[in-house]
């Protein structure tokens, strides 16, 4: 009976198990089939795209930003293919496909289609409203003193002067590109909520961070996290900054204001500290030097620089950013780079960004051949960043010798650590105003913005000031939902760091050592995207993302 009973269990379970078997097989082959078309369609689109859109932050011009605009439209196209996405989710709701690679494929494929299932006028008009956006902000140059100024001069204002007149001119003239932009930024939100909407989520902000693999409840907890470890260090520090600069500006604290703080947002830290990190760089290239530092990780960058736009000119775009064009290596940085500390900072970021994506594993697929996700290649950036103000870097670089580090090395890691806090605080404001803003966008904006900016920055207000000011800041237009990751690069970047000063070199600036470019390429870039953010970090340092370190570095 035991040997029937066992011939019919048998009889029935090897049916089964070959039916599931047959159906994997099925769902894989119908995946690989659509992921190879797919690959033929997208891929050269999004090198069109690309290039299209450099070309456009070089000239600034109206035909470059509409070929760009063009461009940019044929590539959201393809994710408004409804047969394509419901056989992508016939396959996804089949939950069969078991092989790592193909079934990440599927999932990163299938948000990009999610976001496109509505109407392609919806989206055409949201990239027209873009385009117009940009270009107000491209053309748009401050006046003071009837003098037309770049943010660069604007920077150096602020940075450099003691008259309070001219810093409230140089900051006012600045922030009058706010009543250019706000209606139409406005507009934009509206429908960038209507197309989040028609695709089931509240808002825009929700389905960003939701399609990019991220939990809002997860990141809002993190950034309350951050609030408490760095609010009371942060008012302690307010309260020296303050001092510092009534003294400077012969003034009472209470009489203090934002331009009184050095740079347009308070979202660098003000120069408080003994240092004048500038002095250092007025006779170097920071281009020349970024180049030979990564050249001694192993992570040679002359391929990127040769294709690079990395000086200033009219109509280009101020601003900095790197790109991978084709993910075969045509990766290039766009930059306006001076002789200054700031710049050298800003190249050693960019070139971090660009060292991701160039060194990837190209033998995986078109889909996977990226960041893990977007705030992992910031952590990258923002951890070559820091060294342009380290004295061991400089020290190492030659840029100054050992007497004059040890010199400033303490005032220098205090320089650090105050613009890690008033960075975090920062960041606070532009998380939490555009979640605020993508939920309400007929609240009162210009409230909304000087209530957090007093709340988290601890900047008063100007008297009866009622102007746009969220709308200078051209990331709430044009790169939404996005700065969060500047601050989660933040803390990733302090536990590579921590990770890689512990069990894979014992120089502090890295300087010359191979051995860490080659623990980051085989650990962070190589596996690009195959696995999910959190699972790629803890492969990487034994841990998912935590804030420790970060207060270890910043905090305690």
């Amino acid at each position: 009976m035991k040997k029937v009973s066992l011939i019919l269990v048998i009889a029935i379970i090897i049916p089964f198990l070959w039916s599931c078997t047959t159906k994997q097989e099925k769902m894989e082959k119908r995946l690989k089939s659509f992921i190879s078309a797919y690959e033929a369609k997208v891929i050269p689109l999004y090198k069109e795209s690309a290039l299209t859109s450099w070309n456009a932050n070089i000239t600034g011009t109206d035909e470059d930003l509409k070929i760009s605009e063009k461009a940019a439209f044929a590539l959201e196209k393809v994710y408004t293919d409804s047969k394509s996405f419901n056989e992508l989710k016939e396959i996804r709701d089949s939950k069969v496909v078991a092989d790592p690679l193909l079934a990440r494929q599927l999932e990163l494929i299938y948000s990009l289609y999610l976001g496109g299932q509505v109407d392609t006028a919806l989206i055409a008009e949201r990239l027209r409203m873009e385009t117009e956006i940009n270009k107000k902000y491209l053309n748009f140059r401050a006046r003071v003193n009837d003098k037309e100024v770049t943010d660069n001069q604007v920077e150096e204002i602020l940075r450099t002067s003691v008259s309070g007149p001219e810093l409230q001119a140089a900051w006012e003239a600045h922030k009058l590109i706010g009543p250019v932009v706000a209606e139409d930024i406005i507009k934009l939100v509206k429908q960038r909520n209507l197309i989040a909407q028609k695709l089931g989520f509240n808002n825009f902000h929700e389905m960003s961070l939701k399609l990019s693999g991220q939990d809002p409840a997860e990141v809002t907890a993190i950034f309350d996290e951050l609030d408490n470890l760095t609010k009371d260090a942060f008012a302690g520090l307010k309260g020296d900054i303050d001092t510092y600069y009534a003294k400077r500006y012969k003034i009472k604290a209470a009489d203090l204001r934002p331009w009184h703080y050095q740079n347009r947002y308070f979202q660098e830290a003000p120069e408080i500290y003994t240092i004048e990190f500038d002095n250092y760089y007025k006779n170097q290239d920071p281009v020349k030097l970024a180049a030979t530092y990564y050249d001694g990780l192993g992570l040679n960058v002359a391929a990127i620089l040769a294709k690079s736009d990395l000086y200033g000119k009219p109509g280009k775009n101020q601003h900095a950013f790197s790109t991978d064009i084709d993910r075969e290596g045509d990766v290039r940085t766009l930059d306006n780079i001076t002789s200054s500390s700031e710049w050298m900072g800003t190249i050693l970021h960019e070139l971090g960004h660009g060292v991701y994506a160039y060194y990837n594993d190209r033998s995986l697929p078109f889909t996977l051949r990226t960041e893990a996700h977007t705030f992992t290649t910031e952590a990258i950036a923002e951890m070559f960043g820091r060294f342009a103000t380290n004295p061991a870097w400089m020290q190492s670089m030659g840029i100054i010798d050992e007497k004059e580090a040890g010199k400033i090395s303490e005032n220098a890691h205090k320089a650090l650590r105050l613009q890690m806090l008033v960075f975090s605080r920062w960041a606070q404001v532009m998380y939490r105003f555009e979640k605020s803003m993508y939920e309400n966008p007929d609240q009162d904006l210009n409230q909304l913005w000087w209530t957090l900016v007093e709340k988290y920055q601890m900047l008063a207000k100007p008297e009866g000031r009622n102007m746009p000011d969220w709308a200078t800041k051209i990331h709430v237009a044009l790169y939404p939902c996005y700065y969060h990751n500047y601050l989660l690069g933040e803390v990733l970047a302090s536990q590579l760091y921590n990770y890689l000063e512990t069990n894979v070199t014992k120089n502090p600036a890295f300087t010359g050592d191979k051995a860490v470019g080659a623990w980051l390429r085989v650990n962070v870039f190589m596996p690009g995207s195959r696995y999910y953010w959190n699972d790629m970090i803890e492969k990487a340092t034994g841990e998912k993302l935590t804030a420790k370190y970060y207060a270890k570095q910043f905090v305690e």
